[in-house]
C-alpha cells in the first residue's frame, strides 16, 4: 500500500547545538501539517550542510495523525537528500517507531515535489 501524504510546513525555527560553534552546517526544527493520506502534525528536526544548489540534508521527524483509512498513530521517518541530484532521495520509516494504528508501519517514505508543493509518498512493506 502506498500513502501520499501532503504536508505544508507551518513555521521552523533555527537551533544551536550545544558546545558546537560551527558555521558549515544548519539545524532547524520544523512544525507540518498534514493535509492528505495522512491528517495531522510533525515535528522536523532538520540538519543541512553547503552552498545553496549544491546542499545537502537530512531530517528525522515524528508523524502523528490518522491515515486515510481510519488507523491513528505516530511513526518517526529519517529521509535525505542532495540538492544537486534529484535521484539521491532516499527515506525511510525508522523500524519499530510506530505506536497505535502505525504499530508495524515499514517501508521507504520518500519526499517528493510536484506542482501541489512537497509530500511523502510511503510504501508500507
Amino acid at each position: 500500500m502506498t500513502i501520499i501524504a501532503r504536508f505544508q510546513v507551518d513555521g521552523f525555527e533555527a537551533r544551536q547545538v550545544k558546545g558546537l560553534d560551527a558555521d558549515w552546517f544548519t539545524v532547524l526544527t520544523f512544525s507540518k501539517t498534514f493535509t492528505a493520506g495522512i491528517t495531522g502534525q510533525a515535528t522536523t528536526v532538520f540538519m543541512h550542510a553547503g552552498v545553496e544548489g549544491a546542499r545537502s540534508y537530512v531530517a528525522t521527524e515524528r508523524i502523528t495523525g490518522r491515515a486515510e483509512d481510519g488507523r491513528e498513530g505516530s511513526v518517526t521517518v529519517q529521509h535525505g537528500a542532495l540538492e544537486s541530484d534529484p535521484d539521491s532521495v532516499w527515506g525511510y520509516i525508522v523500524p519499530g517507531t510506530g505506536t497505535g494504528g502505525f504499530e508495524g508501519w515499514a517501508g521507504p517514505a520518500l519526499i517528493r515535489h510536484d506542482d501541489q508543493g512537497a509530500y511523502f509518498e510511503i510504501a508500507l512493506a
